[in-house]
């Protein structure tokens, strides 16, 4: 057993001997050095009078006559050393040595120190302590309040003491100076003259230690977690607002295996993080090679070999979560994320109520995301009124599913290769490592264990909204679709009556291009593609995707940093200048337009020959959409109505 560990137990007890407690040079800090020389003059003499030789003696030194403690009394040994010091002119009487005798036995050389040098003042001084407990209840009180200020602290406790103990026993309240003085003692970091929002948030935190949980393998624990990110940005109705970001992090690896960008989280968004956490990211057009898993720290070949689909993958950890850690927010606890667990064999455990430090990691992975990518991106307003720069409204320049490209991006690039403080090796706890350095680490222990999703799985996940079959196809957020396998059931009931006889539609909003309704009549899935497919011109369609493909060494070798480094600088500087060769006009028309041409990253079934594109004859009988920079056409105005008027036409 160690030293320290046997020193430190509570159930240690000595059985014979005893000395006094050691006293470092750090508890004699603040103390004159006058004092701690006479208090080291007296050490001297009492410890001669219980040990019998003077600290600092040589080994094997014997003891003087008067003070052999094998011979002597310790009452003959205090006698004589009052009668040496007597001789050397010293004026001390036997009960004042006594009492130095039992102070340095119990507190050893601190107890010889002189009392008025070394006095131990109350915490809150002399305060009466019926008016510091009502005042740590004031300070609790303030904390669903709006922000005020000491004077109505004090005034609110002056009442407060009336109340408790009646107008005649009430404590006496301090003066200004000393309220102001132990307000400021007992409100250190709890933000109660600052921001609101900071003291709601530090409230929630556990009164004692905080408590952890040790994961050994990916995916064993994994939180979840929506916020708003503090960008602007162009929806695909035109409108420009901002978006809530919805991610997961593993506790073991602080990996993010998946994360979306929604207008508004819903439990749908929730079950497609899922399935995004469970495949692989495959390599997109303009992602430099360094990006790729084979040139990465990650186990390809080993992995390669067990799950095939990573053998064009990006650098993203593919993580199968065994526990999710989620709030109490509808999106988590609704049926539809509750039923992809169950099904994906996940076990969702739900956190306390407005409790997220039982969440700890992604609250404070989503905050790094804000500080870390955010703040480069064109259209940031920053996390408050207060910290939002002049028109910054106006630089939203990016589309929902552009940023969300910029995002995957950085997750590779910059997140998975960037060191995290709370990696550290415990050999060499000197070192951070990245989460791909982590993953590498953990998953030649804990092994790989794919969980591939085919393509019914994967529509199972997307989000659902009912339809009705019509003659023109169905119709889902201003698209429509169609195709020849819906012709038998074209305004037909779907057996479904708690909707009505509307049909399942299964969509995927980062593929527009098809959607899946659910044959309720027979199993399976009826694929309808979009109208305007082909048809419809899609502004800009190829400077969306365009990137400069990075020159880099294509023969499989790891990414160097400064390759990796050179890749997340370029990320950053086309995310602050927005999209190039556009104007304003066409960056709206984009954000409106742009789902359509994003890469499909997901698995889909295959198009049965049924659902093939619409021929050009079906194409021109759709109603094309009105375009907002189309030449307006003259305005007729009406005549004003004149009742008088109409009144004589009525006699005529």
């Amino acid at each position: 057993m160690p030293l320290s560990q046997l020193l430190t137990d509570p159930t240690l007890e000595l059985v014979s001997g005893s000395r006094p407690p050691l006293c470092s040079e750090e508890m004699l800090a603040g103390i004159p050095e006058v004092a701690v020389e006479q208090a080291r003059w007296w050490e001297r003499h009492i410890v001669e009078v219980l040990t019998g030789r003077q600290p600092g003696a040589a080994p094997g030194t014997r003891s003087r006559p008067q003070f052999d403690t094998a011979k002597r009394s310790l009452r003959q040994r205090e006698l004589a050393k009052l009668e040496e010091l007597r001789a050397a002119g010293h004026k001390v009487s036997r009960n004042a040595l006594q009492r130095r005798r039992f102070s340095y036995e119990r507190d050893g050389l601190l107890g010889v120190v002189d009392g008025r040098h070394n006095r131990r003042q109350p915490v809150f001084g002399r305060v009466d302590e019926r008016v510091v407990a009502a005042v740590r209840d004031a300070i609790d009180g303030e904390t669903e309040l709006s922000t005020g200020t000491v004077q109505r602290l004090q005034r609110g406790v002056a009442k407060a003491l009336v109340v408790t103990y009646g107008a005649d026993d009430a404590p006496a309240m301090p003066s200004q100076p000393t309220f102001y003085r132990l307000v400021k003692r007992l409100a250190e970091g709890k933000h109660t003259f600052g921001s609101a929002r900071t003291r709601r948030s530090l409230s929630k935190q556990p009164d004692g230690p905080f408590g952890s949980i040790t994961v050994v393998r990916p995916g064993e624990m994994v939180e979840i977690d929506s916020t708003t990110l503090d960008v602007r940005v162009v929806l695909d109705d035109g409108l420009v607002d901002r978006v809530e970001l919805t991610g997961m992090v593993d506790n073991a690896t602080r990996s993010i295996p998946a994360a979306v960008l929604r207008p508004t989280t819903k439990a749908v968004d929730a079950s497609l993080l899922l399935a995004r956490a469970l495949t692989p990211e495959p390599m997109r057009p303009g992602w430099a090679d360094a990006l790729r898993m084979s040139r990465s720290v990650l186990p390809h070949h080993s992995m390669t070999d067990v799950d095939q689909r990573l053998a064009d993958a990006a650098a993203r950890p593919v993580i199968a979560p065994e526990t999710i850690v989620c709030d109490h927010g509808k999106a988590y606890l609704s049926q539809t994320f509750r039923q992809a667990c169950c099904t994906l064999g996940i076990n969702l455990q739900p956190a306390h109520p407005d409790c997220p430090t039982d969440k700890p990691k992604i609250e404070r992975t989503l905050q790094s995301v804000g500080t870390l990518f955010a703040q480069y991106v064109a259209g940031y307003v920053g996390s408050s009124v207060e910290r939002r720069g002049k028109n910054a409204e106006q630089d939203a320049v990016w589309s929902m599913v552009e940023l969300q490209a910029l995002l995957d991006e950085w997750i590779i690039a910059v997140w998975q290769n960037r060191p995290h403080d709370g990696l550290r090796d415990p050999v060499t706890p000197g070192k951070t490592l990245t989460p791909n350095e982590k993953y590498a680490a953990l998953v030649e222990v804990a092994g790989y264990v794919p969980v591939p999703l085919d393509a019914e799985d994967y529509i199972e996940l997307l989000p659902v909204q009912w339809r009705t079959i019509n003659s023109y196809g169905i119709r889902i957020n201003h698209r429509t679709y169609d195709a020849k396998a819906l012709n038998p059931y074209r305004r037909q009931h779907s057996g479904v009556d708690a909707h009505n006889g509307k049909w399942e539609v299964h969509y995927d909003p980062y593929d527009v291009s098809r959607i899946w309704v659910r044959n309720h009549h027979d199993d399976g899935w009826l694929a309808a593609t979009w109208t305007h497919l082909r048809s419809a011109p899609v502004p800009f369609g190829e400077t969306l995707w365009r990137h400069a493909r990075t020159v880099a060494d294509r023969r499989g070798q790891k990414a160097q940093e400064a390759e990796i480094a050179a890749i997340a600088e370029d990320l950053m500087d086309r995310a602050a200048a927005g999209p190039t060769d556009r104007s304003k006009a066409d960056r709206r028309v984009t954000g409106r337009t742009s789902a359509a041409n994003a890469d499909r990253n997901w698995p889909t079934p295959p198009l049965s020959p049924d659902c093939a594109a619409p021929s050009p004859v079906q194409q021109a009988a759709q109603p094309s959409p009105a375009d907002d920079d189309d030449e307006m056409a003259e305005v007729v105005p009406l005549p004003v109505f004149d009742a008088r008027k109409e009144a004589q036409t009525w006699r005529l």
